[in-house]
């Protein structure tokens, strides 16, 4: 380590003994007040190890009962999850300073409905997730909704490589669940909540007045949560076997971005400078919008039918523009349901059988403003519609007005409220294992066993409009004074309504659902592992170090894992861009770990031992569409030392290599056209690029200043897979200590310095990236992602015949983090006024730093947000809850305290590759955040158990944020996962067990 960082360390470690008392709400792995975890260990087992159960220790598959983790842990208590009154695993996880939010359940457009985690900002793919120690799901379909949250007993989060011992995926670490699968009577456990927000922002209210647009009411009371759960287990068979049953039942109520000031109308800046911001929208409107791409019209940008119901067109300027917001949700409606049970019988010490099947079905709405026929897609009006005037006739056909001729355009045509998309999601997932284990002599055991996982999902789309209908109903003709469509005439679908886009709210609710047709896509994908391993403590054959106690111990085993996707999609899914994708995955993999004390007992070595791990894999993928095989072979591996001078002090040291395989998508998805924020910065009368700039980009000069900006914000990108992407490889080095003094009795400090950084790391290319690079620099790779429609040079469309930017999957440059984590926690006996304990967890953010490209520079989104930052990277976070427990443990008082440090917006970075996508006065930096949360409970009598609680006490909005600043998981002009979206939050609940 160098002598900056260790001066750095050193100032980091004096700062956080003064703050570290009270910097998290997760319960740190060293904590008193974590369950089952020894202070100065660093480590953690499952609750059953103590009675002869099954040792887990997370971050190692050796097992024995006096083994610690070396590598850095944190540990989230059931009773944490009481506190924040959490129904969802994933929303316990978010708030914790190592985590980054990922797909969660105020996501809605382009949401699969799935929630996942999201550790060091590397990415939900980079971390794995475990469930008591195995695989969960397939990589391709993981959901974090899947864990019965009643049955935490507690979250392990181990930070860094850990492929040698699971194998890929465990890049910026791991997240196992450890679930409560050996439960004694009756569990009963019912929680109801809701979000109660006092709006009253004048800023943004008076926005929307100024428009005209609708406010948010000023008081509103919504979001409502429910959650039952119960479990029922026993033992049987002389103590022998033992049976856990468990079902639950979760609902999750819809709130509307019409509720809250931040979400009640479409942001954009409101100039370049970004000197404020404006209610605007989407080009896609209900009066009607055209860029004709041929006739007289051609080129002159957008038109639009007058306000007045005139059939006449006129320039098109943002006050025409549509609020898509207030029917769009800020939180997906939800209905979920698990059920489960678990199943042990020891016949003797030589043979546990084991098994467990879970069951989940949800149930998930996500809702988007109304559907339209939207620009990008290009439609054929015939010239003597008898709908259209004569005036608009003549600018779009000109001398063929009134012929049988027709004129393609884009057009932008809203539907009218009543009819919001609507995207119907279903999963239905099953876990299913069975094993053997047992004790075979002399300190030997094995454990064989099998894990198989499916997950079912089916997607319908309501409320949409076809394409193909659109354009039969505005091929319509006079027949005897009534205005028909041609296939009526000519009887190819006799059901076609004719549509009036020529005025202002012209396409009545009659013709609205003749356009609708529902597409379907479901998929199916499954996971399966062979798992088998031979634990040893060699120390029973005399292989133990002359210095230390306990024997060498090891672990060898063999594992298969076998991945596969099918996914299709009906007639319209398809016709709307929608491609059949399947693959496979099959793995072999090999692997061993060992474990050797070297001192133990000694002077200043209470303890010295060091742990290394191997592992190798073989991959086969398979395509069995189109016949594309590939295959590859990894090495990873890892080595740890522990350190113990004296009992008071630990030091810890690790390093790890780790992979991570390509998942189905990224290998085989087909390739389609999909949405990305970005403004095109080639579009507009007064284009913000030059001409030299955009003919890098593939604009004509006869194009440059008549292209039409992207809708909305949003842009086009071509996405899908690539069959020969290699693994991403990642090196992670980790130091720490734990620091539990004698001096001061019931407390523990720990610090952990930690970077990784991936190579090769399979991605595509930021949109706003590709833009900035390309004008800014005129770099012809990223010059050479534009795909301009070569009609109208705009970079949006509906298909692969438009405009796009090219974003398919390859492997990249690198990603690197390194930072520093602060726990800390403490515990003070109040005689009988109970007792006091303060908690703590904080990150220090050293560098989050990305190559895109080898070899042409590289940017730090540290104290960054948006454009290519994404979600914001705060420098420093924490997390801290101060609890008073009453004597006997009757009942508890807790305050949380969550801070997020500001951010910046990262085009105002000095670095070229960020500070090229633009500048705004007023998005310029998030402030910082602290939020306050305060949770009780209550014992009455011995089986019930009650808990409430306020999360966001002051009702703190969100930061409000234009749109085209937002990129992955923003959504109502904010990112929901980071910030609280719905303001102040109440829950009640109970639990009772006998």
């Amino acid at each position: 380590m160098t002598s900056t960082m260790c001066n750095l360390l050193g100032r980091a470690a004096i700062g956080a003994l003064a703050i570290g008392l009270f910097s998290a709400n997760a319960h740190a792995a060293e904590g008193n007040d974590a369950p089952l975890v020894a202070p100065s260990s660093g480590g953690a087992v499952s609750a059953s190890h103590e009675d002869g159960g099954e040792i887990v220790v997370t971050g190692t598959r050796i097992k024995r009962h006096d083994l610690t983790s070396n590598s850095p842990l944190s540990t989230v208590s059931a009773q944490e999850i009481q506190y924040q009154g959490a129904t969802n695993a994933e929303a316990v996880l978010n708030r914790m300073p190592q985590f980054t939010a990922d797909a969660n359940e105020n996501v809605s457009n382009g949401s699969d409905g799935t929630s996942n985690v999201n550790l060091r900002n590397l990415g939900s793919g980079r971390v794995l997730v475990l469930m008591n120690g195995q695989r969960m799901l397939p990589t391709q379909a993981m959901d974090i909704n899947f864990v019965p949250s009643s049955l935490i007993e507690r979250i392990d989060v181990v930070t860094g490589g850990a492929s040698a011992v699971y194998g890929s995926d465990a890049i910026s670490g791991v997240v196992n669940f450890i679930l409560r699968d050996k439960l004694e009577g009756f569990r009963f456990d019912a929680q109801g909540g809701f979000a109660q927000h006092n709006n009253g922002n004048t800023y943004l209210r008076g926005l929307q007045e100024q428009r005209g647009f609708a406010t948010a009411p000023l008081s509103v009371a919504d979001g409502g949560k429910e959650d039952v759960n119960g479990a029922y287990g026993r033992s049987f068979a002389d103590g022998r076997g033992h049976i856990t049953i468990y079902g639950g039942y979760r609902h999750t109520a819809p709130v509307l971005q019409s509720t809250r000031d931040y979400s009640a109308c479409a942001l954009s800046q409101l100039d370049s400078a970004g000197t404020g911001l404006s209610c605007d929208g989407s080009s896609n409107t209900t009066y009607g919008t055209f860029a004709p791409l041929e006739g007289p019209s051609a080129n002159v940008g957008y038109l639009t039918n007058a306000r007045d119901g005139s059939k006449t067109w006129v320039p098109y300027n943002s006050s025409y523009s549509y609020n898509y917001a207030p029917t769009s949700y800020i939180q997906r409606q939800d209905t979920r349901y698990t059920a489960g049970t678990f199943l042990e019988f020891k016949a003797s010490d030589a043979l546990t059988a084991y098994g467990s099947f879970m069951f989940m079905k949800d149930h998930t709405f996500s809702q988007v403003a109304p559907s339209a026929l939207f620009l990008g897609s290009t439609f054929s009006i015939p010239c003597n519609n008898p709908l259209m005037s004569a005036s608009q006739a003549q600018m779009l056909c000109g001398s063929d007005a009134g012929t049988s001729a027709s004129k393609d355009t884009l057009i932008g045509y809203r539907l009218n409220n009543d009819f919001s998309r609507r995207d119907d999601l279903n999963h239905q997932d099953y876990r299913y294992n069975i094993g053997f284990r047992g004790d075979i002599g002399h300190g030997f055991s094995y454990d064989v066993n099998y894990m198989y996982s499916l997950v079912r999902y089916h997607e319908t789309y309501l409320n949409n409009v076809d394409n193909v209908k659109a354009q039969r109903a505005l091929d319509a003709v006079n027949v005897n004074g009534t205005v028909t469509c041609q296939s009526v005439v000519d009887g190819t679908d006799p059901a076609c309504v004719p549509i009036d886009i020529f005025k202002a709210d012209g396409i009545t609710s009659q013709q609205a659902q003749y356009l609708f047709s529902p597409s379907n896509t479901w998929s199916r994908n499954s996971l399966s592992v062979v798992n088998a391993a031979i634990n040893g403590d060699l120390g029973t054959f005399g292989i133990t170090s002359p210095w230390a106690n306990h024997g060498v111990a090891l672990v060898l085993g063999m594992e298969h894992r076998k991945e596969t996707l099918l996914f299709q999609g009906d007639e319209v899914a398809i016709q709307n861009g929608t491609s059949n994708s399947d693959g496979q995955i099959a793995v072999w993999e090999g692997f061993g770990e060992i474990e050797v004390p070297i001192l133990q007992d000694k002077p200043f070595a209470k303890t010295l031992t060091i742990n290394g791990g191997l592992r190798y894999s073989s991959y086969a993928n398979n395509q069995p569409s189109t016949g594309t095989q590939t295959a590859y072979q990894a090495w990873t591996y890892k080595g740890e030392l522990a350190w113990a001078p004296v009992n008071d002090l630990r030091l810890r040291a690790s390093y790890n290599r780790a992979i991570r395989a390509p998942n189905i998508g990224e290998l085989f998805a087909a390739r389609q056209v999909g949405n990305v924020a970005l403004d095109d910065p080639c579009a507009g009368s007064s284009p913000a690029a030059t001409a030299a700039q955009c003919a890098r980009t593939g604009v004509t000069q006869a194009q440059y200043g008549t292209i039409i900006q992207c809708p909305s914000d949003t842009c086009s990108s071509l996405g899908g897979g690539n069959p020969a992407l290699k693994p991403e490889t990642a090196d992670t080095v980790t130091l720490g200590m734990v620091l539990t003094p004698r001096q001061i009795r019931n407390f523990s400090f720990s610090i952990d310095y930690y970077h990784i950084k991936v190579k090769d790391y399979i991605s595509s290319f930021d949109p706003s990236l590709i833009a900035s690079q390309c004008i800014s620099t005129g770099d012809p790779f990223y010059c050479g992602l534009f795909h301009r429609d070569p009609r109208s040079g705009a970079i949006f469309g509906s298909n692969a015949a438009g405009g796009y930017l090219i974003a398919t999957t390859l492997n990249t440059g690198y990603l690197k983090t390194d930072g520093i984590d602060f726990n800390a926690d403490y515990t003070r006996a109040l005689g009988r006024f109970g007792k006091l304990n303060v908690n703590g967890m904080g990150t220090l953010l050293l560098s989050q730093e990305a190559q895109p490209l080898p070899g042409l520079g590289s940017y730090d989104c540290k104290g960054y947000y948006g454009y290519s930052c994404g979600q914001p990277n705060p420098s420093w976070r924490h997390v801290a809850r101060f609890t008073w427990t009453a004597p006997r443990d009757s009942g508890s008082v807790s305050l949380s305290w969550r801070h997020y440090a500001g951010t910046t917006l990262s085009s105002l970075s000095s670095n070229e590759a960020l500070s090229a996508n633009g500048t705004s006065i007023i998005n310029a930096k998030i402030p910082a955040y602290d939020y306050f949360d305060l949770s009780a409970t209550l014992k009455i009598a011995k089986a019930v158990n009650l808990r409430a609680g306020v999360n966001n006490l002051f009702d703190r909005d969100p930061p409000a944020i234009a749109a085209g600043i937002l990129s992955a998981f923003g959504n109502g002009n904010t990112y929901p996962g980071v910030y609280d979206p719905l303001g102040r939050t109440l829950f009640l609940g109970a639990t009772l067990a006998f």
